[in-house]
């Protein structure tokens, strides 16, 4: 798909500002309201805008606590990976989950919980049953200063 620079600019507004109305939209990037909404629809018909979500405070919910959690699985097969990336999506927990290399762990997960006591229960209680974890080493955040949900376009 050809993205030119009034789609980036409008993609850019959209990441300020999912709620914008589509006549400010098309203001604020010199055109005027249908050409401007045909676009963000070729947009999200192509699967460049995937989904609209309201970014939410976690700890203003009461999730204080973020940990990296690097897991290791006993055997590096298809279906074991498979099987794990299954579970651990139906953890509400789980914010983020990546397979890496590089390591000595094969996933590396975002976990935000309350507190302590909290991830305590989700790392003994789940985490480690599923079936082919053989290890998990967790990280604290302390802080994190940048936090970006923006893609630079």
């Amino acid at each position: 798909m050809n993205i030119d620079k009034i789609d980036k600019q409008i993609l850019h507004l959209l990441q300020q500002n999912a709620r914008i109305n589509n006549l400010e939209l098309a203001q604020q990037v010199n055109l005027s309201p249908t050409p401007c909404a045909r676009r963000v629809k070729r947009l999200e018909q192509a699967g460049v805008i995937k989904k609209y979500v309201t970014e939410l405070d976690p700890e203003v919910l009461g999730l204080t606590l973020t940990v990296l959690t690097s897991v290791t699985m006993e055997r590096h097969t298809a279906d074991r990976f498979e099987k794990f990336e299954q579970e651990i999506a139906q953890l509400p927990e789980v914010m983020e989950c990546y397979i890496v290399t590089g390591q000595a762990s094969d996933f590396l997960i975002k976990v935000l919980v309350r507190d302590m006591r909290h991830y305590e229960e989700f790392l003994l209680s789940r985490l480690t049953k599923i079936d082919g974890v053989s290890g998990v080493h967790s990280s604290f955040v302390l802080r994190q200063p940048i936090n970006k949900s923006q893609l630079p376009i």
